[in-house]
């Protein structure tokens, strides 16, 4: 790939580059130290434990349920905060615990239990075999992915960090989840962009037909889910976040941000490739017209299309699945209601505006990359 900046040019990008991420940083410090002095400590808590003892271990039936379940009461040693060392007695009918296993349990306080202390299993302790996995895909795209790779990687880590340390805080603090995704969105766009392949026009043209895409697909999600009557209260998890912020978020932007992340990482695949297409149908033909070269890019971005449009919907049945699983069990003949109702209509809404962004990518990137590659230098 042909560098189209200077060496001076290249680090001044960079620096401004860092000073941008720095800054965010920042900003996002202050906002997260600020809302921590605002917190309250929650009455129930969290904690990690350790099982020392199983005092008994029974099969029990699920109330108004066929099923049974496994019902054991365990003795554990507490091993983080202020209760660590305390060896206290856990009901467990989540999952079969066995001795030594480490996992998370929830305390409830006395005055909210009944009169008496009350523990139960949360989660297991899955952390370092997550790790394990991570540890495996670091390898393997340092072995085959190379420079590049690890470039990808540095450029996933810092989308991670804009979106942990700048897109939540910012939305929990207020601000608009439409302006604060787009804007975001934008970030890791330009830093992703640059930092897996470097300052040069290819490049640039694939930033800018990203940004307006993505500027196009958040209009068109904001008709989308007006035009629908969707709410953005159709899953527990939206209920929850509401109640648990006085209503302070705006649910229906929450929604609209979510379709917004959710187009970046196939959209980043697409906008690459066509700038590239057209990189290379230049270089290998020089003298072709630029309605030429548009022409025979946007074929080869419509193959693209066919195959990213069938992994974007199929990666949303995908998450998905249990929903559907559910709906296939319970259902009442009633095809159309069932498709109606918001978490139904929510995910077809996200697959169409999805779809909808990575179509329009291919003729915006494409054009915008034409108009840049064929430019004559001054």
């Amino acid at each position: 790939m042909k560098i189209g900046y200077n060496k001076k040019t290249l680090m001044k990008k960079a620096l401004f580059l860092g000073l941008l991420f720095l800054a965010f940083f920042s900003v996002s410090g202050i906002a997260q130290a600020q809302t921590s002095g605002e917190e309250t400590v929650t009455a129930v808590s969290t904690m990690k434990a350790q099982v020392v003892n199983i005092v008994s271990q029974r099969m029990e039936n699920v109330p108004d349920t066929n099923l049974k379940e496994n019902y054991q009461v365990i003795q554990a040693e507490v091993l983080d905060g202020d209760k660590a060392g305390n060896i206290v007695t856990v009901d467990n009918d989540y999952y079969s615990l066995t001795k030594g296993e480490i996992f998370y349990m929830t305390y409830t306080p006395a005055g909210l239990a009944g009169g008496t202390d009350s523990y139960s299993v949360d989660e297991p302790y899955r952390l370092p075999q997550v790790m394990v996995l991570v540890g495996l895909f670091v390898l393997v795209l340092f072995i085959f992915g190379g420079w590049q790779g690890v470039r990808g990687l540095a450029s996933l880590i810092g989308s991670f960090a804009l979106i942990i340390f700048v897109l939540l805080p910012g939305i929990l603090r207020g601000y608009s989840p439409i302006l604060v995704t787009l804007g975001i969105s934008s970030l890791i766009i330009v830093i992703g962009s640059y930092i897996t392949h470097g300052f040069n026009k290819t490049t640039t043209s694939a930033v800018l037909g990203m940004i307006a895409t993505v500027a196009i697909t958040g209009a068109l999600a904001a008709w989308a889910v007006h035009f629908t009557y969707l709410t953005g209260f159709s899953t527990e998890e939206a209920v929850s976040l509401n109640l648990g912020t006085s209503g302070s978020i705006n649910m229906l932007g929450l929604l609209l941000g979510g379709i917004m992340i959710g187009l970046l990482g196939v959209l980043y695949d697409v906008a690459i490739s066509q700038a590239i297409a057209v990189e290379e149908l230049k270089t290998a033909s020089p003298d072709m017209p630029k309605r030429k070269l548009f022409e025979r890019a946007i074929r080869i971005g419509r193959e693209h299309i066919g195959a990213l449009v069938n992994t974007l919907a199929i990666a949303y049945v995908g998450v998905a699945l249990p929903l559907l699983l559910l709906f296939y069990i319970l259902q009442t003949g009633n095809i159309a209601y069932m498709v109606n109702k918001e978490i139904f209509s929510a995910e077809i809404v996200r697959i169409m505006i999805g779809s909808i962004g990575l179509i329009l990518a291919v003729p915006i990137t494409t054009l915008v990359s034409v108009w840049i590659l064929t430019r004559k230098k001054n």
